[in-house]
Formats: C-alpha cells, sequence, structure tokens
C-alpha cells in the first residue's frame, strides 16, 4: 500500500488532485491510503511552497499546480 499525502489548502486544484491520483490508483489496481494535509506548518515541513503538492511514502514527488495525468500514472507504474 501506498501511502499518499496531498498538501493543499483544500482549493478546488488540491481537490483535482486527489481525485486524479484516486481514480488513477483504482484503474490500475494500485492499493493506496490519501491523506489531505491543509496544515501549513506541516507543508512547510515537506518543504513545499506552492500547493498542491504530493507526497508518496514520505517523499515530495510533486508541487505547484495540477499534475499530468501521465506523470500520475509514472507513480504507479513503479
Amino acid at each position: 500500500m501506498k501511502d499518499i499525502k496531498v498538501l493543499g489548502s483544500g482549493c478546488s486544484k488540491c481537490v483535482a488532485t486527489a481525485k486524479l491520483i484516486e481514480d488513477i490508483a483504482q484503474t490500475k489496481g494500485v492499493d493506496i491510503q490519501v491523506e489531505k494535509v491543509t496544515d501549513l506548518t506541516q507543508i512547510l515541513g515537506y518543504g513545499v511552497m506552492s500547493t498542491p503538492g504530493v507526497v508518496i511514502d514520505g517523499t515530495v514527488v510533486h508541487a505547484g499546480n495540477v499534475p499530468a495525468r501521465n506523470k500520475v500514472e509514472a507513480w504507479f507504474a513503479k
């Protein structure tokens, strides 16, 4: 199971990022747990200055905008 955190204030881009990740994981049959992190202190703790940010298993893999679909698919291809 992959532990995924979507970092952000809960804005529409953050919601879209979480939904995109959940949809692609379901399509690919990948077991994930998604947590939405809205606490600014926690977000800054990951070094993310621009949201939405995505953390997979403790590693920041994306920040600043909604990731492209093919980028998210690549996260689950590994």
